[in-house]
């Protein structure tokens, strides 16, 4: 079974590794791919005075170095979870719009579930926009949606 869990590397993306680990993942068979996903930081023009491109590029560096920290935690929780070398473990880092980028990687890997965790926001995070509902509502296979206990 090839299972993606994507993580932002809070406590309910914690909750959602937790949770694969316990009821998805089992070590015969299982490829985990784990995705930590950021957006590009956008100039704003009306700022009161200019902030050079190295100043936006640093801030990328820095998002992006933030996430390939994230799959690594959630890569050593799940490796930690299983004997040695019995689950099969990728991560990756992709850049984009979260729910999207989680779905296409879905779709290009052929996933057959996806793993994510609830912040549990109710209807006006749902309102706002929400990465677990865009998921669940595109993905091509199913969706664990977890809740932090």
């Amino acid at each position: 079974m090839k299972i993606l869990i994507a993580t932002d590397g809070s406590e309910y993306s914690t909750a959602a590794v937790n949770e694969a680990c316990r009821s998805v993942i089992r070590p015969e068979g299982a490829d985990v791919l784990i995705v930590s996903v950021f957006e590009d930081a956008y100039p704003i023009m009306a700022e009161p005075f200019a902030i050079s491109a190295e100043y936006y590029q640093k801030v990328e560096d820095a998002v992006q170095e933030l996430c390939e920290q994230h799959v690594s935690d959630a890569s050593n929780l799940i490796k930690g979870r299983f004997p040695a070398d019995s689950v099969a473990v990728q991560t990756d880092v992709l850049r984009g719009a979260p729910d999207q980028q989680i779905v296409e990687k879905a779709k290009d890997w052929g996933a057959d579930m996806i793993v994510v965790g609830s912040h549990g926001r109710g209807f006006w995070g749902r309102l706002l926009g929400s990465v677990s509902t865009g998921v669940v509502h595109h993905a091509p296979c199913s969706v664990l949606v977890v809740r932090k206990q």
